[in-house]
């Protein structure tokens, strides 16, 4: 085992954050960390490493983040309250009430775990209500996970498989609704090699072949690019391959698709180029010129830039053909787009002005899922609802009026009517998709003009329509209907 050094390490982390704070301030850091290791003294993880080792390598991936020093200090001192003999009230009394919140909002959370039903669903809205108090308790909560990630070999094998198949399912899934890409990245990675071992060991296997033909090839096609940008007087901010190498989950995830079944030939964005230009006009130039170059693959030609994500991504995307008949994707994106695709909501929180607290449209999904939960008191439907209607793959969807409708895959128009409003999905007898009457089991898709066809005089849903709908919010809503209707 590699010797720690703390001290050494502390001073990678002050280095990180001399860049963006001024000196006196980092005196505080300074103290919350000789807080930190003196609490910790002697204390050492089931790896064997000294215990200073996690609060230190989740405060330096807060840093990472660029977050603001409460946090940072936060991460220092996150575990002190639970493994010490010092608590909350000692925390406020060194380093304010802004640390010693961050630090209370992670310490009621406690472990999450798959340890019964009831108690992990009850620490899931322990989570949720602590992220809309203050968002930061989830950059925490991120940054400690990795680090116990990295760590994992050192836990008996039903462990390691609880921890890895919670982030997955969780924190993964939790960082892609806050549009956080890279830690999403981060955790599915350091996890997926305990959550199907087989399956990351094959794929370790045949990536690196197929990764090297791949770059080899890309590389004509940037120069080519380069040179035509040049001549038009498009500057290149960055112009990097992007490989999905680095994202291996993700690829697998691609990969078990049925229209793919395992055939990596079919994976056209294993390895992207991407471009990052200064301005919004430049993406659109950019994209221009390239379809000059190469010829664009049909339906494969997506503007995220006109219509983001649910979460808040932004990014041109199209694949084309090169000469010789390879296809290659590329992705356009300004500073700006690069920076929340990578970091989401932790790339323009505003802790002075907000101090944390929920105002921004890409967390709207919390306040809506903090609504929700108070209806659903079963606890298994809970965590399912949670797994299906939050963390499932997203769509979006307009409304007549250009109201933006945020649905997970394959719902339907009536999925639709009822995140409007009960009455509507009550009322609804009939949809337009984009103009064209379809049926009401018909699946959206992403970008759909999405208008209902009411009947006032209807009395309420028809139970058929609980096989076809896929939110649990229109089911729920729908079984109220019902049985409201009953004599």
């Amino acid at each position: 085992m590699n010797q720690f050094d703390p001290q050494k390490e502390f001073g990678k982390l002050l280095e990180t954050l001399t860049e963006n704070h001024r000196q006196s301030d980092l005196e505080m850091v300074r103290l919350a960390y000789d807080f930190a290791e003196e609490a910790h003294q002697g204390q050492t993880r089931a790896s064997g490493e000294p215990y200073i080792n996690h609060p230190l390598a989740t405060a330096k991936k807060l840093a990472e983040l660029n977050l603001d020093l409460p946090t940072i200090m936060a991460g220092l001192l996150h575990d002190v309250p639970e493994e010490t003999i010092f608590t909350i009230a000692d925390i406020k009394k060194n380093f304010g009430s802004e640390v010693a919140q961050l630090v209370e909002g992670i310490t009621k959370l406690g472990k999450l775990k798959y340890r019964g039903i009831e108690r992990y669903a009850d620490n899931l809205r322990k989570m949720f209500i602590a992220m809309s108090q203050d968002i930061r308790v989830i950059f925490i909560k991120f940054a400690d996970r990795l680090h116990n990630l990295k760590t994992l070999s050192a836990l008996p094998p039903e462990k390691q498989l609880r921890i890895a198949t919670e982030s997955i399912e969780i924190y993964a899934a939790i960082a892609d609704r806050l549009g956080m890409g890279k830690i999403k990245g981060e955790l599915e990675d350091l996890a997926f090699p305990f959550v199907y071992p087989e399956d990351y060991k094959w794929l370790k296997e045949i990536l690196p072949k197929e990764y090297k033909i791949r770059e080899k090839k890309l590389e004509k096609v940037k120069r080519t690019v380069v040179k035509k940008l040049a001549e038009k007087n498009i500057p290149i901010e960055v112009f990097s391959i992007h490989g999905r190498a680095k994202h291996l989950y993700s690829l697998y995830k691609k990969l078990n698709r049925p229209q793919v079944n395992r055939d990596i030939s079919k994976v056209y964005d294993l390895i992207a180029l991407r471009l990052v230009v200064p301005t919004v006009a430049d993406c659109y130039a950019t994209l221009g010129i390239i379809h000059q170059l190469y010829r664009p693959m049909p339906g494969r030609i997506h503007d995220f830039v006109a219509q983001p994500k649910p979460n808040g991504y932004q990014s041109l995307h199209t694949t084309v053909f090169t000469e010789s008949g390879d296809v290659v994707e590329f992705q356009i994106r300004t500073i700006k787009m690069h920076e929340e695709a990578e970091f989401g909501i932790a790339a323009h929180w505003n802790y002075k002005e907000s101090n944390g607290n929920l105002n921004k449209n890409s967390v709207k999904w919390i306040r809506e899922l903090l609504d929700w939960q108070k209806q659903i008191k079963d606890s298994e439907q809970f965590i399912q609802t949670i797994k299906m209607d939050i963390f499932q793959n997203r769509i979006f969807v307009f409304t007549p009026k250009g109201d933006v409708i945020d649905l997970p895959e394959n719902s339907t128009p009536i999925d639709f009517a009822y995140q409007v409003h009960s009455w509507l999905g009550d009322k609804c007898v009939g949809a337009r998709v984009n103009d064209q009457l379809v049926s009401l089991d018909s699946k959206l898709k992403s970008g759909d003009i999405v208008e209902i066809v009411t009947d006032k005089n209807r009395k309420g849903p028809s139970p058929d329509w609980l096989e076809v709908v896929k939110t649990s919010m229109a089911k729920s809503k729908i079984r109220n209907a019902i049985n409201k209707l009953r004599p």
